[in-house]
């Protein structure tokens, strides 16, 4: 699911080892519930709870908590793209050194605390454990910040939202979240929407017709049940999104098809020819 244009950029900060974004949503975004995911949002906000989002690359999870954000207040969306490099110091802040004297600069985490925003850990499980221990007294009643290199412990502001999230499908022994974490979380298991919604999805995205948005969508069907056949996993929805795109700039479906999804999807040249079969048996029709 593509995402919205960010109408009011408060921050854009890169570093060697972070980078993260911060805004405010101005206009509602264009989401469709799946299931009692709002209401389950809404729930664990007024009571204050850590939310878990968990689901497929591409499903919504990230449209969703732009959604929820515009809902809530709107509420600033603090986005941190979690990685194997992410340090406590990249979340909570560090001294930086300016001339003679040192300045200390709050991480993500640390302003999303103060300020009562929603701070999102993408794909948290890509972080270091010792990093995601960090997040352990923000996830259960104490709802503190303990900064130890200044000797300070923050308490959360009121409307201060911890939401984290993981794609199972490539997890590990390696890279999976620790019980101990898990179950400081409510969590909301996403998946690809029914063929009714994703269609009314990729027709408003992508400005195309109902005809070509299920014509794409059923497209997409097919090809999730190749995941058995040497696909690591489904078409998204942002996926088939880009492809409508693609159609409605003047491609023809499927060129569009083969650079929007084929050859994102694959670069085993078996695998690819079997996707290609597919689309030309739905833009034959």
């Amino acid at each position: 699911m593509t995402k919205s244009p960010r109408q009011n950029s408060l921050t854009a900060h890169a570093s060697r080892h972070l980078a993260f974004e911060e805004y405010l949503q101005k206009d509602e975004p264009f989401y469709l519930p799946v299931a009692h995911e709002v209401e389950i949002f809404e729930a664990a906000h007024f009571k204050r709870l850590p939310i878990l989002l968990k689901g497929p690359t591409g499903c919504g999870k990230t449209r969703f908590l732009e959604y929820m954000s515009y809902r809530l207040g709107p509420l600033p969306l603090i986005t941190v793209a979690c990685h194997e490099d992410l340090t406590a110091s990249d979340l909570v802040g560090r001294y930086l050194l300016e001339g003679d004297e040192t300045r200390w600069l709050d991480g993500p985490l640390t302003r999303a605390v103060q300020s009562g925003a929603i701070c999102y850990l993408d794909e948290v499980v890509e972080a270091r454990k010792d990093t995601i221990v960090l997040i352990h007294p923000l996830s259960d009643h104490r709802r503190i910040l303990p900064l130890e290199r200044r000797g300070e412990v923050i308490e959360a502001h009121e409307d201060f939202q911890l939401v984290i999230s993981y794609n199972p499908g490539y997890q590990s022994v390696l890279k999976d979240l620790k019980p101990s974490t898990r179950q400081r979380f409510v969590a909301i298991e996403f998946d690809y929407p029914s063929e009714l919604i994703e269609t009314n999805v990729v027709k408003h995205e992508a400005a195309v017709s109902e005809e070509l948005a299920g014509q794409i969508v059923r497209l997409g069907g097919k090809v999730r049940n190749l995941r058995e056949h040497g696909l690591q996993e489904g078409v998204s929805t942002r996926l088939l999104v880009y492809t409508g795109q693609l159609i409605a700039a003047g491609l023809a479906p499927r060129i569009a098809c083969q650079s929007g999804f084929v050859q994102a999807l694959t670069d085993d040249g078996e695998v690819s020819k079997s996707l290609q079969e597919v689309v030309e048996a739905i833009f034959a029709e």
